[in-house]
């Protein structure tokens, strides 16, 4: 299908009815006669749901309650003289300034019992989360859906707030697991493709808060940093909250929200969340070599963060013609594009296109995606869909684990019952790649942990490890050791295979084990 379908065909098939508010750009700029044309029908299972927009009554309705809201819990003491509105027409810029509260009248609007849904990433929205945990004076049992932060807000560093603000989790980060013996943060296991959609059925979300760079001339607001399923949440919540900021860069793809759609809004001027990159050391480099020697010219590639990713990309330095469909968009995507490597200009499925669900790195990338339209920023549930993932030929899936057991089974998300991190998106596109014409699963992880003291591969997974990545859909697993090719061999092969790129120290202990568990 990827060889012979459009562009514009593709994504009308798997993305929700555009409206003027919700349109997918065709090109760079956002219009109302770039709506993306009605779905066809699509048979797939996974394919994106028509989701129209609310009804204006129903929209109307929530504003209405909204606005009384905050007229009975604070009124504006001191009006704002500046905004980031002065290249709207007079009738968009009049909704943004009508829509311009600050940051206590915002958090005013919530109430015991409410769930709010935040933007994640680089959209998280920083100011609201860090003085959340003051609304517990007045208000408890209030739910927050994000997947992980970046800093230690007090909601979720400190108990004294526990059962006021319930953090709900899709992904584990070192706060939720640093609190997680005083049971604060509550998490959500899943895949990334559906859980938007799967949070909606059982969440409900009353409010939406997340970060979005100021309105545009036409009165559309982007969430310029991510799309894993901002849209989707604004969609469905009864209250839409926006922390304004200049600094994010302009970027395209399916992003967009209507100031029209919006509740209300506050201003920030912190600099962006950046994710800085660490020099890889010998070891790194040996397993980003390793990588490489599976990748071909004119590839297709998704990498994720961290020192053995960069190392890999540093190994592609001699490729030609890469290109990239990815979940997590990344500084070193960006230097390699910048030094010629990746140009998709050979891609079976959005030719020419960066495509992916967030960007998260050094200022370097933000400055990359600035207004660059060979970046498309695409929701979570089509990025990230196994069907999607398989129409790019030569898909190469580049993710890390934590153990692998000789089996194949793979743990990338927790060490024995203890929740490290999540399931994300390793899954989606070990399958995707998995079901690629030429496409190829890798995992790629250090062969120890813990100053070399344990090995990852192992006979069996601790009891209570959470396999992430099935065997069935395991394929390669490189350390800086070698390369384990596991796709259609026996157990016997397999485990063969993982104990001659274990660390040497580790070997004979985990052939010793495999034959008194029997495991062929």
């Amino acid at each position: 299908m990827g060889d012979t379908m459009s562009e514009q065909e593709h994504i009308a098939t798997r993305l929700p009815v555009a409206t003027h508010e919700q349109a997918v750009p065709h090109q760079s700029t956002h219009t109302h006669e770039q709506a993306v044309p009605h779905q066809p029908t699509h048979t797939h299972e996974q394919a994106v749901p028509h989701q129209p927009a609310p009804t204006q009554t129903h929209a109307k309705t929530h504003r209405h309650a909204t606005v009384q809201q905050v007229a009975h819990t604070q009124t504006r003491t001191q009006p704002h003289t500046q905004t980031h509105a002065p290249a709207l027409t007079n009738r968009y810029q009049q909704q943004y300034r009508d829509k311009l509260i600050s940051l206590q009248q915002a958090l005013n609007l919530i109430n015991t019992g409410d769930t709010i849904y935040s933007a994640i990433n680089a959209l998280e929205p920083v100011e609201f989360l860090e003085q959340l945990h003051t609304i517990s004076k007045r208000a408890s049992d209030v739910r927050l859906i994000h997947a992980g932060v970046f800093r230690p807000y007090d909601f979720i560093a400190k108990s004294d707030y526990k059962g006021k603000v319930i953090p709900r989790t899709r992904f584990s980060d070192r706060w939720t697991r640093m609190t997680h013996d005083a049971k604060v943060t509550e998490f959500i296991p899943g895949h990334l493709h559906n859980a938007a959609t799967k949070d909606y059925k059982t969440a409900n979300p009353d409010v939406f808060v997340g970060l979005a760079s100021p309105p545009d001339k036409h009165g559309f607001l982007h969430f310029s940093l991510g799309a894993t399923g901002e849209q989707d949440a604004a969609r469905n919540a009864r209250t839409v909250i926006l922390e304004i900021n200049a600094n994010l860069p302009k970027t395209h793809g399916y992003t967009e929200i209507h100031i029209s759609d919006v509740n209300y809004v506050y201003e920030s001027n912190r600099p962006l969340l950046e994710i800085p990159q660490i020099e890889p050391d010998t070891a790194d480099l040996a397993i980003g070599r390793f990588v490489a020697s599976l990748v071909n010219d004119g590839d297709t590639i998704q990498l994720g963060i961290g020192k053995i990713p960069d190392a890999a990309a540093r190994a592609f330095l001699n490729k030609k013609d890469l290109g990239v469909h990815t979940e997590m968009i990344t500084t070193s995507m960006a230097q390699l594009a910048l030094a010629g490597v990746i140009t998709g200009k050979k891609k079976s499925l959005l030719p020419r296109k960066i495509v992916g669900n967030f960007a998260l790195g050094t200022q370097e990338l933000y400055d990359f995606i600035d207004d660059n339209p060979s970046v498309w920023l695409l929701p979570g549930r089509y990025t990230n869909d196994p069907y999607v993932i398989a129409q790019n030929n030569g898909m190469i899936s580049v993710n890390s684990a934590l153990q692998v057991d000789l089996s194949g089974q793979i743990a990338s998300e927790s060490i024995g019952h203890v929740q490290i991190a999540g399931t994300g998106g390793a899954a989606d596109f070990a399958i995707g790649a998995g079901h690629s014409r030429s496409g190829k699963s890798i995992i790629a992880m250090r062969s120890t942990a813990l100053n070399d003291s344990q090995s990852r591969i192992q006979a069996v997974l601790p009891k209570g490890a959470i396999v992430s990545i099935s065997r069935n859909d395991s394929d390669y697993v490189v350390t800086e050791y070698g390369i384990a090719a596991l796709r259609g061999k026996t157990l016997a092969e397999r485990a063969e295979a993982l104990i001659n790129i274990a660390h040497p120290k580790f070997r004979d202990t985990i052939a010793n084990q495999a034959e008194e568990l029997h495991l062929w």
